[in-house]
């Protein structure tokens, strides 16, 4: 079984011995371990990563409390790779990013469960039909909008699901969700955050001649658009390019964008601290 296991603690001498040692006390064999400090705000970061022949994890995470976590002061997870996550899929009207991750989950990239997909539109029913997946239509406007979330959370209740992915799902979501989802739900935007937001940034970014057009995913906070930012990329662009250039070049690379986001959240490379992320290699 591989044991993964995510730290955060105030940076101080001995922490990285001393997981160590603990985890070859316990018959552990290290595989990866990457780490990090923020000096402005003293603050040791650390994934690792074991293989166990026999563990039980009951015991292993006490003793880690015991002897670790409440001397340093830590902050820590684990996780096990004996289970797939159940990532649900929040789609409105764009297929892309859809298309795209399904693909990769079809074709075991993703190593994930996807109970269904969700949307507040018919139109996409007939992707999840190809890929045999359950599609919910659940609409939403300002005056049913309660309701369509108290019908979400049932869903995501119901099926068990352990993060959210929303795939160009062009409605905002609420605080109470993400409560209930803290650094779990997924979003893609076009562009860098928080240049040319709004409901037509490309053509925005083609009114003021730039150079290069960009995606990032990030997690959703209250504060929309704001949330701390998981993965980004580019793709240069120039007066030759026309508007339809630039939708086509932002689509591919929101999908390429989210996948990779996904892909760091389900390995259980990310950590979130003060809004941002420390993003392991």
């Amino acid at each position: 079984m591989k044991v993964i296991i995510l730290i955060n603690c105030p940076d101080q001498t001995g922490i990285i011995s001393s997981v160590t040692g603990f985890i070859h006390a316990n018959n552990g064999n290290i595989v990866y371990l990457d780490q990090h400090v923020d000096k402005s705000a003293n603050v040791f970061f650390m994934r690792l990563e074991s293989d166990f022949n026999k563990v039980n994890l009951k015991s292993l995470k006490k003793n880690f409390d015991a002897q670790l976590a409440d001397k340093y002061n830590m902050q820590w997870s684990l996780h096990t790779d004996n289970k797939k996550p159940r990532m649900a899929i929040f789609v409105s009207k764009y297929n892309h990013c859809l298309y795209d991750l399904l693909s990769r989950f079809n074709s075991g990239e993703l190593p994930v469960e996807i109970p269904f997909v969700l949307s507040n539109h018919r139109d996409l029913k007939y992707v999840a039909d190809q890929f045999n997946l359950p599609y919910f239509h659940v609409p939403m406007n300002k005056e049913n909008r309660d309701e369509s979330e108290k019908k979400q959370i049932e869903l995501l209740e119901e099926y068990k699901i352990d993060f959210i992915v929303l795939a160009r799902y062009m409605q905002i979501v609420s605080g109470h969700l993400i409560h209930r989802y803290p650094n779990k739900i997924i979003n893609i935007h076009h562009s860098f955050l928080p240049a040319f937001a709004g409901a037509k940034p490309y053509h925005a970014a083609f009114g003021r001649g730039v150079k290069i057009i960009g995606a990032t995913s990030h997690y959703v906070t209250e504060e929309l658009d704001a949330g701390p930012i998981i993965e980004q990329d580019v793709t240069p662009v120039s007066h030759i390019h026309t508007i339809s250039d630039f939708i086509s070049k932002g689509r591919d690379l929101e999908k390429i964008v989210l996948s990779r986001a996904v892909k760091l959240h389900v390995n259980r490379k990310t950590m979130v601290y003060n809004n941002k992320t420390v993003i392991f290699s």
